[in-house]
């Protein structure tokens, strides 16, 4: 009878035991991962942050915080923003940021991840309300930067680095897409243009040149000419050609007859025609010496009827005679 009492208080002994230790174990010993830190409350108050691997506490003493050191990650939703030059568009973005002090992430903000997600969405209206239409969509590498060091200031108190934010889609009204298709179009229309003279001034500068490159050598013409309808002349064979000499229509331009009776081209003025290289006057008349005007005026004793009317070298005083 006492062996079965002695039986039945060592089993007593030892289920205590086991709910003991299945309690106190639990609470004593922690693993914390290697991307986990244990934020550590003695009695309520702050002791220390432990880990990673094995830590030993005092139960029913000493409390845990859980901290992931890892990269998380915030979707701000789409938010509706009035931008600078008031153009409403639809903005989301996301945001990466870690913890780097595990006790401030704990002690000196509620659920940090909300603070943040929240800190995100107000200072991403906040700052693209500040940003022109063309701004936010040709420098959103800018904006992001911006954005992602006034969160990261904000949040440096709480032990949290924001790594990056990203401006994830930008929505424009239907409207806007089409005008900014136009405005995309008349530009693309103004550089076609400019192209286009600039092309148009090269061709003409470099025809300058090779037009006084022709001038001095002549033959290149002829030589182009010929060029010209040997290429012609292979895209074609219907077609024949017959060279003439480049002064060939010089004989069908039109001619006037000067007071000489000579012919001369019609682009001549017959006043320059010199009257005196035939021997007339200028009344047509034959002329008694026929010497040309610039053997007649000399001072030198020259005859007076080098000049016709009254000259004055008729009657020059180097002795000239008198008629």
């Amino acid at each position: 009878m006492e062996t079965l009492f002695n039986l039945t208080d060592l089993l007593t002994w030892v289920i205590v035991i086991v709910i003991f230790l299945g309690i106190v174990l639990p609470q004593m010993f922690k693993i914390m991962r290697e991307y986990e830190r244990a934020v550590v409350f003695r009695l309520g108050k702050f002791h220390m942050t432990k880990g990673p691997g094995l830590i030993i506490l005092i139960p029913f003493i000493d409390k845990i915080e859980r901290v992931d050191l890892r990269v998380l990650t915030i979707n701000v939703d789409k938010q509706e923003i009035i931008t600078k030059d008031n153009v409403t568009v639809h903005v989301d973005a996301i945001t990466f940021f870690r913890v780097v002090d595990a006790e401030k992430a704990i002690i000196n903000v509620e659920q940090y991840y909300v603070a943040t997600t929240w800190l995100a969405q107000t200072t991403l209206r906040s700052v693209l309300g500040q940003a022109e239409l063309d701004e936010l969509l040709a420098e959103r590498d800018k904006i992001n930067k911006k954005i992602q060091e006034i969160i990261d200031q904000h949040t440096d108190p709480w032990g949290i680095k924001v790594v990056t934010v990203e401006v994830r889609d930008v929505v424009l009204p239907q409207s806007m897409q089409r005008a900014m298709a136009r405005q995309a179009e008349m530009e693309r229309e103004r550089r076609a243009k400019i192209i286009n003279a600039q092309g148009e001034f090269q061709a003409a500068a470099k025809l300058v040149e090779a037009g006084k490159m022709i001038e001095n050598t002549p033959v290149a013409l002829q030589l182009r000419f010929l060029q010209t309808m040997q290429e012609i002349s292979g895209e074609s064979s219907s077609h024949t050609f017959l060279p003439l000499p480049m002064n060939f229509l010089e004989a069908f331009n039109p001619s006037i007859t000067d007071p000489s009776g000579r012919k001369v081209s019609a682009a001549v003025d017959p006043k320059d025609v010199d009257m005196d290289d035939s021997g007339l006057d200028d009344k047509g008349e034959p002329s008694g010496t026929g010497k040309k005007k610039s053997s007649g005026g000399s001072k030198s004793g020259g005859s007076g009827s080098s000049k016709s009317g009254g000259s004055k070298s008729g009657g020059s005083k180097s002795g000239g005679s008198k008629k």
